[in-house]
């Protein structure tokens, strides 16, 4: 069965005309002792040439380490794209781990990125291998854009949503700062599947791991709610990320997607209500439907329930409790000002951005939940977005972050899923050093589950508690000295009080002196190349670099870019004395040459040899 509870913001409304509710609905699926279901899964992975190096190998540990988590009843396949696609590992039951491992670590870094090549085929392993009673789910991981074969992201997101009605569901995981974000959330939005933003390629394993435990939860599926308002009642906005559509009576229905065990589904609206009398104000009938494990089978379960509001004088509702709803209510109104903002920058509108953004800080402040350790944590991070909206300086980084916060709040109810972002801001390369902690209170900013947070170093404070710290100036490494910390009022987690410095300590480098900028030089000069590829030094990382690899095409060997940013089909200038076929090249710079239509390799070129994955 499941159990469905409501609260409004204000446990008693006032009596009037034209007021404005925030509600917040939580359903959750019932299971005694739900037995695991197994998988159906299939693991498609870019390896194309900007996986190349540390990436690939961090993606196929994760792979690996995924392996390593199934049960003998699981099935799985792994597919590898890059111009071509590859089923590294047919569908097969988990019986063999170290057989799939084997192939798994056999995987190279290649050309360009076959996205839709690849997912489709992952969709086709799952389906040769669907069963209602298991969880059919796909998981594609990229850092890049797709740039061959189905490359609109308006066909990729409908055909998503098509795989799922099939039964087939997926899950997308970006990679880096290379790829698409809102093709990734539109796919796995359409599909009703889960998004990640993994930021630091390391953190691949972890957020593997937060998958599989999410597949292992699942106890409901197609949760589906269809709001049947009272008369005088309106829907203003829908709090959560759901699917939105109107019944034939014109009612909204919000497709919810999956149930996990342990855990609430939220949904939060933003009503109005023409008139209030005191009372209890019928507000609306909800009416839910989903697919639940019941007695070890996937059963379908549906019911309906009465919304009513208690109605009060003003007085009454003034003094009425509001607790915790409010604290929830406020993480899906600040996640809906993040996506509302961020629209409102990427059409110029910059300073409208700002203004809501700090608006709602404001807000949040006036009614005293920065005593909050979880929404000060959020202030910081509304405050950080706004600086640089309005400096029109968000950038690739600040987007994805931004994305990433809004869209796993209105989805999940998962703590280390909230208010990830691990970017340093600009103005930790500008405030004041100094070289002594003095009378100061030392504090170390550290990288924990994808957020940046800050630890006191000096004993006489309590290392365990959470330090409320500006989120511009966070920088994994940093390390800093303030005045001194006070407590809370709920004496949980510290402020910082006074100046804050950044302690560069003696002898050692300061890795923030600013910006850290290439090391290449680009000479502008044609890349020459030795007598043979053999004699090219060799490196196992891209870092700065372009990556370039040399096909086949017909009877000849031409050299193409296979970094992002670049066009795959153009031919390029590179020396023929180098050229092997299937060789991957790293060359300092890549110039587009004057008939605009092919590219240039300039500077050193050397010889890219793929890291070992092993135990």
């Amino acid at each position: 069965m499941i159990k469905t509870s409501y609260e409004f913001d204000q446990s008693i409304l006032p009596a009037g005309s034209s007021l404005k509710t925030n509600i917040l609905l939580r359903f959750r699926a019932e299971v005694a002792e739900s037995p695991r279901r197994n998988l159906n899964l299939s693991l498609v992975i870019d390896r194309s040439g900007s996986m190349a190096g540390a990436p690939l190998h961090h993606a196929l540990k994760a792979a690996e380490s995924v392996v390593d988590q199934l049960e003998p009843d699981d099935i799985l396949s792994v597919v590898v794209y890059d111009d071509e696609v590859d089923s590294v590992v047919p569908p097969q039951a988990v019986t063999n781990k170290a057989a799939l491992k084997n192939s798994i670590r056999k995987v190279r870094a290649g050309g360009i990125t076959n996205l839709s090549g690849g997912w489709l085929k992952g969709c086709e392993h799952v389906k040769t291998q669907l069963d209602p009673q298991k969880i059919n789910r796909v998981l594609l991981l990229t850092d890049g854009h797709a740039n061959m074969g189905i490359q609109d992201p308006k066909i990729l997101t409908a055909t998503s949503g098509q795989k799922a009605e099939e039964g087939i569901i997926t899950t997308t995981l970006g990679f880096a700062q290379g790829f698409n974000e809102d093709l990734l959330i539109g796919m796995a939005r359409a599909a009703t599947g889960n998004f990640y933003f993994i930021q630091s390629i390391d953190e691949a394993t972890e957020v593997f791991s937060i998958e599989l435990d999410s597949l292992r939860a699942v106890v409901g599926q197609n949760l589906k709610v269809t709001l049947e308002l009272a008369d005088g009642v309106s829907l203003v906005d829908t709090l959560s990320l759901a699917q939105v559509s109107q019944n034939k009576a014109g009612q909204a229905v919000l497709t919810l997607g999956e149930l996990y065990e342990g855990e609430d589904k939220l949904l939060g609206l933003s009503l109005v209500i023409s008139s209030a009398q005191i009372g209890e104000l019928p507000v609306m009938k909800l009416h839910y439907s989903a697919d639940v494990v019941q007695y070890d089978l996937i059963q379908s379960v549906s019911g309906t329930v009465d919304v009513i509001a208690k109605v009060g004088t003003v007085e009454e509702a003034a003094f009425a409790s509001t607790s915790q709803i409010i604290i929830e209510l406020s993480r899906l109104t600040i996640a809906k000002a993040k996506e509302i903002g961020l629209n409102l920058a990427e059409h110029g509108k910059h300073q409208e951005a700002e203004q809501t953004l700090r608006a709602l800080v404001k807000d949040l402040r006036d009614k005293g939940l920065n005593e909050n350790f979880e929404i000060a944590e959020e202030i910081d991070q509304l405050e950080y977005f706004a600086g640089r909206i309005a400096q029109k300086a968000l950038g690739n980084a600040g987007r994805k972050e931004m994305r990433d916060q809004s869209y796993q709040t209105m989805t999940r109810n998962r703590s280390d899923l909230v208010g990830r972002g691990v970017t340093a801001g600009d103005e930790v390369y500008t405030i004041p050093i100094v070289n002594e902690v003095g009378s100061g209170v030392e504090l170390y900013c550290v990288r924990e589950g994808g957020k940046l947070r800050i630890k006191v170093m000096s004993e006489v404070y309590d290392s365990t508690k959470n330090i409320q710290f500006p989120r511009a100036i966070r920088a994994e490494g940093g390390r800093y000295v303030v005045e001194g910390l006070e407590l809370s009022s709920d004496r949980t987690f510290y402020r910082v009080r006074g100046n804050i410095t950044r302690f560069a300590q003696p002898g050692k480098a300061d890795i923030f002196v600013a910006p850290r900028q290439s090391n290449l030089t680009n000479t502008g000069k044609a890349s020459k190349g030795p007598a043979s590829a053999a004699d090219l030094a060799t490196t196992d990382s891209v870092g700065d670099s372009i990556l370039v690899q040399c096909v086949k095409d017909g009877s000849k060997l031409r050299a193409r870019v296979v970094s992002d940013g670049y066009e795959p089909d153009w031919n390029m200038r590179f020396p023929r004395s180098v050229r092997e076929e299937g060789m991957l090249y790293l060359v300092d710079e890549v110039k587009t040459a004057p008939d605009g239509k092919s590219y240039i390799a300039c500077g050193e070129i050397k010889r890219f040899v793929q890291p070992t994955t092993t135990n």
